[in-house]
């Protein structure tokens, strides 16, 4: 396909499709989707080998958030049956953090519910950041405390932390639709205040609550011209008791041309499969390897995931490798600070909280039919892990 070999061709040079040639990868059918998958995995194998990184996630404070967003299990009214608990102490959170590490995790992501921290909350953070690289060598960790105000992403810096996550979730032009107790605009200006206090900024997306290809493109777009290093893609859990229980629209080929789309937008950026993966891509997860060359291991944040030995099995059978801790993630022009924070890297000028936003549920009125053969069944709510007695999944 022409379009193909032009978009390999741009993603070898950091180049910026159009946004038609995005739209259209999301419009190829399902038999060209193995030639999709190829062409983007040339861009991935370019800017990252066959090295696939595994983040682990620790959920330090679960449920009981004020925000309405719609995708969120632990928003503001939610039935969902999740695991509810105040601030993890220093010491839990660190432990469970190692069990990540042993499970071959390079980053662990501290991820707590709430529209933000106090500055409280940055002083227990800060001392939870301490105790885990105290105790793990090497281990870089990304802070999701949701919105951030003047001053409290230096302190996390200052603290340890490599990076700071907030996704811009779903277009501006939707955004509205799925919260409302923030603004997209806020969440941008969050992803903005980590980058300038020296965090490295993740910032990523759900697909799957209702919106168009139009909109997917829109945001894909948007975190080009963010310029995060981490871009985590995830698909919307549907869970019980949520705004969005009901939107089950994506099927595995679908996912699979998201994550192309996303890699041809985002070449040479960390596009990180997280959350959704096993019930949405299910026995295709490894060709999404392909195309993402990071993943979560294990569990979610109030969702299980897969086992965390079949991740590592799943990437030795693709004939992939983890990735070390001795080893850069990032090609060398964006880890040497080469790319600036605005533009996006070789861009030619593109136009809130939740590490892993365990995405529930969309807008009522969506008029996506729910896919056929959809596996509500695999949507299992964590019991596991941080706030519980029993031992994580890593």
């Amino acid at each position: 396909m022409d379009l193909l070999n032009t978009l390999v061709e741009k993603g070898l040079r950091r180049e910026l499709p159009t946004r038609e040639e995005a739209l259209a990868v999301l419009a190829t059918t399902d038999d060209e989707l193995l030639d999709v998958v190829a062409a983007a995995g040339k861009v991935r194998r370019q800017w990252f080998g066959r090295r696939v990184k595994l983040n682990y996630l620790v959920n330090l404070k679960s449920g009981l958030c004020p925000e309405d967003c719609s995708y969120c299990s632990q928003r503001l009214g939610s039935k969902a049956g999740i695991l509810k608990y105040t601030w993890l102490k220093a010491d839990e959170a660190s432990k469970a953090a190692a069990a990540g590490v042993a499970g071959g995790a390079k980053r662990v992501c501290l991820v707590a519910s709430g529209r933000g921290p106090t500055d409280k909350d940055v002083d227990r953070v800060t001392k939870t950041i301490e105790a885990i690289k105290e105790g793990n060598e090497g281990v870089e960790v990304c802070a999701c405390l949701g919105l951030l105000t003047d001053g409290q992403a230096e302190r996390l810096k200052a603290a340890g932390a490599d990076a700071y996550n907030h996704n811009l979730n779903t277009s501006e032009a939707t955004y509205g639709g799925i919260t409302t107790t923030h603004t997209y605009a806020d969440r941008v200006e969050t992803v903005q205040q980590a980058q300038a206090a020296g965090l490295s900024a993740c910032s990523g997306l759900i697909a799957g609550m209702g919106e168009s290809d139009e909109d997917l493109v829109d945001v894909v777009f948007a975190l080009r011209a963010l310029d995060p290093d981490s871009v985590p893609v995830n698909f919307l859990i549907p869970f019980e008791g949520t705004p969005l229980a009901k939107e089950w629209h994506l099927t595995p080929q679908k996912a699979l041309r998201i994550l192309a789309m996303v890699r041809f937008v985002c070449p040479d950026v960390e596009v990180r499969l997280a959350g959704g993966r096993e019930v949405h891509l299910r026995t295709m997860q490894p060709l999404a390897l392909h195309l993402a060359n990071s993943i979560f291991l294990g569990d979610y944040l109030t969702s299980e995931g897969q086992a965390g030995q079949a991740d590592l099995e799943m990437i030795a059978d693709a004939g992939f490798e983890v990735e070390g801790a001795d080893t850069t993630t990032l090609p060398e022009h964006r880890s040497a600070g080469v790319c600036g924070s605005g533009g996006g890297c070789g861009s030619e000028g593109a136009a809130g909280g939740g590490c892993h936003d365990d995405a529930s549920a969309a807008d009522e009125a969506s008029e996506v039919p729910a896919v056929p053969g959809a596996r509500q069944d695999l949507v299992t709510v964590r019991r596991r892990g941080a706030g519980t007695e029993l031992a994580p999944n890593a």
